[in-house]
This record gives C-alpha cells, sequence and structure tokens, in this order.
C-alpha cells in the first residue's frame, strides 16, 4: 500500500505542476495523462488508472507540493469536468471531522447481534448500525426508507458515482425528501467531494425531492457522529452535527432520558 501510495503521488504531483499557473485556482488535466506521465517516471502506471484519481478524491491527501501551491485559506480537491476529465479546484473546505466537545446521546443498540458479528469493515457496520437503529430518522426527524445501498451512477458531468446509502422519506406535511448518505469509519475522512457529487446525482435523479445530505462518521467504540450538509452560494457547509452512542438498554438511565426530555428541539 505505501509503495502505491508513493507511486501515486509522484504521477499526480507531475501532472498538477504540468498545467499550474502561479495564482491559478483551477488545473485541469485528462485521465489519460496518468499513464503516459508514468511512462516517464519510469513508473508502471496502475491497471485501473482512475484508481489513481478515486485515491485522492476519497482516501488519501494530496501531496504537499500541490497544497502548499493552494490559495490562502483554501485546499486543492479534484472534481471531475466530464467524461475522462478531471480538474484541481481550490476552496474553502468545511472540516468535517467530529467535535470532540459535542455533547453525545445514548441509544438504545437494536443492532442484531448476527449481524454486528459478521459485518465486513467499518463503512459496511456503520451503515447497518444507521439502518437499524433507524438513525436517518432520528437524526433528521423524518420518517425515512433504505432505497438503495451502494448506487452507483453517472452524475450529470458524466462522471462515474457512488452513494453509501440512499434514503427517501416524508414529514407530517407529506413533503418528500432524498437523503444521499456517506460513511467512513475508521481512519477514513469524509470527503467534501462526495457530498457535493451527492446532490448533484440528487438534483438529477430526484428533482421532485428535498436534496438533504448527509455524513456519518465512526468515533471511537460505539460513538457515531451525523452530519447535515447544506449548499450554499460559495461552498457546503455544516448544517447540523450530533453525536449518538449505541448502549445497551440497561445502560440508559431515568435521569438521563429525563435530560433528554428537557432538551430544546433542533
Amino acid at each position: 500500500m505505501a509503495k502505491s501510495a508513493s507511486r501515486y503521488n509522484q504521477i499526480i504531483e507531475r501532472i498538477f505542476l504540468a498545467h499550474y499557473e502561479h495564482a491559478a485556482t483551477e488545473v485541469p488535466f485528462d485521465r489519460q495523462e496518468i499513464e503516459h506521465v508514468a511512462s516517464e517516471l519510469g513508473i508502471t502506471p496502475p491497471k485501473n488508472l482512475g484508481d489513481v484519481i478515486y485515491s485522492f478524491r476519497y482516501r488519501a491527501s494530496l501531496p504537499a507540493s500541490i497544497q502548499s501551491r493552494a490559495p490562502e485559506g483554501k485546499q486543492w480537491i479534484i472534481r471531475p469536468a466530464g467524461p475522462s476529465r478531471y480538474c484541481f479546484v481550490a476552496i474553502v473546505a468545511p472540516t468535517l471531522t467530529p467535535n470532540e466537545r459535542l455533547v453525545e446521546t445514548k441509544v438504545p443498540d437494536a443492532t442484531p447481534g448476527v449481524i454486528t458479528m459478521y459485518a465486513l469493515n467499518d463503512e459496511q457496520a456503520l451503515l447497518a448500525r444507521l439502518r437499524y437503529n433507524r438513525f436517518i430518522d432520528v437524526f433528521t426527524g423524518v420518517t425515512c426508507y433504505s432505497l438503495q445501498s451502494h448506487l452507483r451512477t453517472t452524475g450529470p458531468d458524466g462522471a462515474q458515482v457512488e452513494t453509501d446509502e440512499m434514503y427517501v422519506g416524508l414529514d407530517r406535511r407529506g413533503a418528500h425528501y432524498v437523503f444521499p448518505v456517506q460513511a467512513k469509519g475508521g481512519r477514513d475522512s469524509l470527503s467534501v467531494v462526495q457530498i457535493e457529487q451527492d446532490i448533484a446525482v440528487c438534483a438529477t435523479k430526484f428533482p421532485s425531492l428535498v436534496c438533504r445530505p448527509i455524513a456519518a462518521q465512526f468515533m471511537e467504540g460505539d460513538l457515531i457522529a451525523l452530519f447535515e450538509l447544506q449548499e450554499t452560494e460559495k461552498e457546503v457547509g455544516i448544517a447540523c452535527e450530533k453525536h449518538y452512542r449505541l448502549v445497551p438498554p440497561d445502560q440508559l438511565s431515568e435521569e438521563e432520558l429525563h435530560k433528554y426530555s428537557q432538551r430544546p428541539f433542533g
């Protein structure tokens, strides 16, 4: 993995520097450049060229040599710009890192034991806990239903995108919503790019529904952070953040329940 990361760093750095101009905020490039650059560097190109881009969009940070050229107060991300086309874009990105000082709410764990036993990875385990404990309903105040897990589709720009889980729901007025959910466990980081793509996909696939993107992150143990994101005129921002800790029913006291009942809504 470390060897691949080093290889990917060299490739993406060479592509960026080949196109970058001083004070630029957008740096476009083609996916096919990955193979050409790998040959120039004497590196065996990856079998899946797209994995280089996927890695820096969703898993790894861009090299310091790239981020150091971002305008003050901004950071570089990679966005799709059409079929086989991408663009480094400098944005003011919200920090999708859980607020360690935020109060938590205990919730009796309704996850079936057999699911807990056989979940294959952190992301899968997190999605299962969201589903069986009705966390999207609890967090949003809307009655929600899982429409599809790992929804793979084509975004409005022609790029392939994947949403971890898509929920639909309705409120007491009868209004309908769509909730694209991105979930991360372990050391993986929540990505603003993924949230932007979810919003774009929902605008195309579900134009009559109110889109409310959700991000979920395992913190430690059974503590889960949930974010609701909102698109503004400038960037995607955090509209709400809540922390929920799953516990056995006997670990939720009458005193805690009384305190929760006194909390204001919102």
